[in-house]
């Protein structure tokens, strides 16, 4: 095994800079590539002070039990601190996080530092990191006030979904580290509160995706508001074209930087153990129901194609017994924040997503991966199945086929070369089944109740991030709150209503009709009163919706005595309120 690569002394004014190879090698652009190993990356005992790295980032990655770089981290750090540009490319799951959070961290100068005051301007953001989901830039945040924590460095998220008010607020207290997506960023670029003047080291994670998702143009309209004399890291999974075109424009002589395993030279982490089924629609619940009682089954999340599927399977699961939240695009974000923080701490071992989470959950020990639909293509399965086998742990991906995307898996199979062209039909009885998964024999769709050990989704408090407007008194909300108040954001044109998805019971935010026809825009305290002034026809259409209202107290016997009334519907209501 060889020594840790040394970064070059000086950089050089006519050629990229050189790691030590057996030879030398360019990506499709002509860049300097520089392809390792785990063996040709790090020696034995290494560790991020070997490097150079501050003592106080040592110590707050020691304290989180990080010691030694994984081969991303080792082959990137001494070329990022050096202050050359970077691409870097290696497997989901691999550390990339911390390959370029490090070395941001140890350029930032932080309050009290030596060298603050005779900053430009102190206070403004010393760097930039672009996520293309919530999600992520949350993961990406986390993951830097963890490798900060002894020091006073101020890490800013912004993002969309939440109000604009507390980040304004934040950025003018003084910011040293900005985290978020483009599209919030470039509002508050435009509206003069973010000042990008000063960008010392700017990093685009997961470029891929911004590519995927449109938004290139809003990334390169950042980059085009900062210093040209910064650092500049990208980071991604894959490197198509368009991404390697806009490292060519906006990066000086970047070296393009791949790890990899000579062990693992498949697109899929080995750790990851696949497994495709064809599926019938009308028993993938059921078959799912079964997957989730397998032995060593720990964290789980579920990957479905729409939001109202990602829905309705967190429905049913939780209906079996299962510890499930869904998170999709119509929950808001404080709902979607309160979901994920559940799983992460365990409060719900099931988390039934789109692929809006497929780049933003960076949970060590997931330990399984379902995909409920076929995904698009190669690169969808990829980040879907890169949830689990991080961090070097194993972990099983189940995907399920439906007859009418046969052939979409097909493509799906020969690009990645995962040698299951045809997937075996299964259903919730099928032998194979069971084996394949170590499922117990005899294990039924729902889940006993002896088994039913996790607090779910109601045990983790739901934060108000601004975007529903003032929180009422009455504190806790449940989960068809968070539901409601998703609804609620999406059509937010500033401050919507209080009481609305307030006050209900548990089902209160599952049906979407019952919230249109009554109870729209009333505090919860005020509910009851409310209801003794409403029409007979709304309360019948409530009753023919199933709605149980909170508090309900006389509220049936009320409706019974309005349906003997010989009288109009409004006397009905008069006799009600006297």
């Amino acid at each position: 095994m060889t020594a840790s690569p040394q970064a070059p002394e000086s950089p050089a004014t006519d050629e990229a800079p050189q790691i030590e190879a057996p030879e030398a090698k360019t990506n499709e652009g002509g860049m300097p590539l520089v392809e390792a190993t785990h063996a040709s990356v790090q020696a034995a005992d290494t560790t991020f002070a070997d490097y150079g790295v501050r003592q106080e980032i040592v110590d707050a990655l020691a304290g989180a039990g990080i010691t030694a770089p994984f081969p991303i981290q080792a082959m990137t750090l001494p070329v990022a601190l050096a202050g050359h540009d970077i691409i870097g490319q290696a497997k989901t799951g691999t550390g990339k996080t911390l390959g370029f959070g490090v070395p941001l961290l140890h350029r930032v100068v932080a309050p009290g530092e030596e060298g603050y005051d005779e900053l430009p301007a102190p206070g403004k953001p010393q760097a930039l990191v672009v996520a293309p989901t919530r999600e992520l830039a949350v993961q990406v945040a986390g993951d830097l006030v963890m490798a900060s924590s002894l020091r006073k460095v101020r890490i800013v998220q912004i993002y969309g979904g939440r109000a604009y008010e507390p980040q304004i607020e934040a950025i003018n207290r003084g910011v040293e580290v900005v985290v978020g997506t483009p599209g919030r960023m470039i509002d508050l670029l435009e509206q003069g509160h973010l000042d990008l003047s000063y960008v010392k080291c700017v990093v685009l994670d997961e470029a891929d995706e911004m590519l995927d998702l449109g938004f290139l143009p809003d990334v390169e309209k950042l980059l085009a508001r900062t210093p040209a004399s910064r650092h500049t890291m990208l980071f991604s999974a894959t490197m198509p074209g368009p991404v390697v075109a806009m490292a060519r424009r906006y990066m000086t002589q970047p070296t393009h930087i791949r790890a990899n395993d000579p062990e693992d030279s498949g697109a899929t982490v080995k750790n990851i153990r696949q497994i495709v089924y064809r599926a019938h629609a009308l028993d993938k619940v059921e078959v799912l129901a079964r997957i989730l009682q397998a032995e060593g089954r720990g964290l789980t999340i579920v990957f479905a194609r729409t939001k109202r599927t990602a829905a309705k399977v967190a429905d049913d699961l939780v209906d079996r017994g299962f510890a499930a939240a869904s998170l999709h695009g119509d929950l808001g974000q404080g709902a979607r924040e309160q979901a994920l923080r559940a799983f992460r701490n365990g409060k719900v071992d099931v988390l039934v997503a789109t692929d809006v989470a497929a780049r933003g959950i960076d949970v060590d020990d997931v330990t399984h991966v379902v995909n409920y639909q076929c995904p698009e293509d190669e690169k969808v399965y990829l980040h879907r199945t890169g949830r689990t086998g991080r961090a070097g742990n194993k972990g099983t991906a189940v995907t399920f086929v439906d007859w009418d995307d046969v052939p979409r898996w097909s493509l799906i199979d020969k690009a990645l070369d995962l040698g299951i062209p045809e997937p075996v039909e299964t259903y919730s009885s099928s032998p194979h089944l069971f084996t394949d998964l170590g499922i117990p024999e005899g294990t039924k769709g729902r889940l006993p109740r002896s088994a039913r050990t996790r607090a779910g989704l109601d045990a983790e408090v739901l934060e108000d991030l601004g975007e529903t407007g003032k929180r009422t008194a009455s504190g806790g909300r449940g989960r068809g709150d968070g539901r409601g108040e998703a609804r609620g954001d999406r059509s937010r044109g500033g401050d919507r209503r209080e009481g609305r998805g307030e006050g209900r019971g548990e089902g209160g935010g599952r049906s979407r009709n019952r919230r249109r026809r009554g109870g729209e825009g009333r505090p919860a305290e005020g509910a009851a009163a409310s209801r003794t002034r409403e029409s007979s026809e709304h309360t019948d259409q409530r009753e023919r919706a199933g709605s149980t209202p909170q508090g309900e107290g006389s509220a049936p016997r009320r409706r019974r005595r309005r349906r003997r009334s010989s009288g109009s519907s409004a006397s009905g209501s008069a006799a009600t309120s006297e």
